[in-house]
């Protein structure tokens, strides 16, 4: 099996909602962002289950980009950053992001 260069990302988002209106808000605000980043969402609000350790997040989301240049240049931008206000008045949220594995070649 060939493997390309190309890298897909993942963020992981712990969100705490404080404010369910305002958050669905700011989510119909960052939706055309996410897309313009080629980004998805894989899992969005799920059941989940802590099987190690003491972290307990309360909603987890898991978004899929095309890589991680590509979650940098989305959470870098200055269009994310101006609904900053907007997210932190209706939740809070730890956001990391994780390389994938190389996809396999076509063929």
């Amino acid at each position: 099996m060939r493997v390309t260069a190309a890298m897909v990302a993942y963020a992981i988002v712990d969100v705490e909602i404080h404010d369910i209106e305002q958050f669905l808000v700011y989510q119909k605000e960052l939706a055309p962002l996410l897309s313009a980043a080629g980004a998805q969402y894989l899992a969005r609000g799920g059941q989940f289950r802590v099987y190690e350790g003491d972290y307990t997040p309360d909603r987890l989301l898991v978004l899929e980009f095309p890589s991680l240049e590509a979650m940098d240049s989305f959470y870098d931008s200055d269009e994310y950053h101006a609904l900053d206000a907007q997210r932190e008045a209706c939740s809070s949220c730890r956001v990391i992001a994780v390389e994938g594995l190389p996809l396999p070649a076509a063929g």
